[in-house]
């Protein structure tokens, strides 16, 4: 499994069975999957969404933001339960506008989930981490899957 350090972009080939056995990056050091959410920049939003294989789950939040606040802990909650199985990260909207912007982010919380870096599914509000877990195991539905698709398409450059 090919996973991409969120701290410097580098990526790392990570067998299957040593996913929740916290593996470090082999350039910095650092965790590549902690169970903990890792916070993405404009700079490294691409690099990590994009050659990670496995789901990445997006936290598009603002610090002002009273459910964003109230969420953080049950994201992080999720994170750790999802260790393994999905890359929990947060883009902070007004610090890093050019990734909620490609994303179309009209409001805060949404999550959204990523393959290689094309969107899967998105959702808006505050959940619970049992919510999130839940939400991140069931598959898109078509209708999901068909805007994912048509989305990709409109973004791509002409």
């Amino acid at each position: 499994m090919l996973i991409a350090c969120p701290h410097c972009t580098a990526v790392n080939r990570v067998p299957d069975d040593r996913l929740v056995d916290d593996p470090v990056c082999g350039r910095c050091g650092k965790p590549v999957l902690s169970g903990q959410p890792v916070e993405l920049t404009d700079a490294t939003f691409d690099a990590v969404v994009s050659k990670t294989e496995l789901p990445v789950v997006v936290d598009f939040w603002a610090p002002w933001c009273g459910p964003c606040r109230m969420m953080a802990p049950q994201f992080e909650k999720a994170a750790a339960a999802l260790k393994g199985s999905a890359m929990l990260v947060k883009v902070n909207s007004d610090n890093h506008p050019l990734s909620a912007s490609r994303f179309s982010i009209r409001s805060i919380p949404t999550m959204v989930m990523l393959r290689r870096g094309a969107e899967v599914k998105r959702l808006s509000g505050a959940f619970q981490a049992a919510q999130i877990v839940d939400w991140v195991a069931q598959p898109p539905t078509s209708r999901l899957r068909t805007q994912a698709a048509a989305s990709a398409g409109a973004s791509r450059p002409r």
